[in-house]
């Protein structure tokens, strides 16, 4: 089973402090930063599109592009009820980005790029999605910091709702620099029974020079690393890291 084929549809129940509409506004606080305009908006990795839908409802004009079906399936389903515009959904994984045209910014929230675990893949997402911006336009993302990732080292946490329980067991291997979650979830189904699913996933500790690199190489400049939802650099012990760079 692929991440998140489970987890979906109990993702935004278990993930309710992700504080998302505070990271809609730090990054529409970025974007009136922009060189250039920004109207239409990338969403990398969209997950179940709460961030597509927030920017939608805020006037921009979203595609949002996900490698899992079932987490899209989610997204599809909240953007119905949108006012507005909806995001535009598509089937993709980060490295095989492909748009119908260019965007004015692009934004990766949660983590998503830890998921790119070969560094091919990480290089061909970064060059995609310079080819997909416009000249002046902003890539900001943001990824578990090697320190959050090395201190999971064999942890266990546990998330709840009333009708979920996930439970998910952490290992971190130095060799790799790749943190595997197994997640066990259980599900209360309507004749009260439980079930449970199990997926793995799978996240890599960037150093803050890969990605300075990697980036560069792609043909990004104006490359900053800062704490999460600050200006500051990051600090020794951060847990997430902000990554803005620009298409000049």
């Amino acid at each position: 089973m692929s991440s998140y084929d489970a987890l979906a549809s109990s993702y935004d129940g278990l993930m309710a402090d992700g504080s998302y509409r505070k990271r809609a506004d730090w990054l529409e606080r970025l974007f009136r930063k922009s060189r250039i305009p920004v109207h239409t908006v990338l969403d990398l990795a969209c997950g179940t599109g709460t961030i597509s839908c927030l920017l939608a409802e805020r006037g921009y004009r979203v595609t949002a592009t996900d490698g899992s079906e079932e987490m899209l399936t989610q997204a599809v389903g909240k953007a119905a009820a949108l006012d507005g515009q909806p995001p535009l959904f598509l089937h993709q994984s980060m490295p095989r980005l492909r748009l119908i045209e260019p965007v004015d910014a692009a934004v990766s929230t949660l983590d998503s790029l830890n998921y790119l675990t070969r560094e091919a893949d990480i290089r061909e997402t970064f060059r995609r999605v310079y080819r997909w911006l416009k000249p002046g336009g902003q890539f900001i993302f943001d990824v578990n910091s090697p320190y959050k990732l090395r201190r999971m080292n064999r942890q266990m946490y546990m998330d709840e709702t009333e009708d979920s329980f996930c439970v998910w067991r952490t290992f971190f291997s130095e060799r790799t620099q790749v943190c595997t979650y197994q997640v066990d979830l259980f599900r209360l189904r309507a004749d009260g029974a439980w079930e449970r699913d199990f997926e793995e996933h799978r996240e890599r500790a960037w150093s803050g020079e890969q990605l300075r690199q990697y980036l560069t190489e792609a043909g990004f400049a104006r490359i900053t690393v800062t704490g999460d939802l600050t200006m500051k650099p990051p600090a020794e012990d951060e847990d997430r890291w902000i990554v803005r760079c620009e298409k000049t």
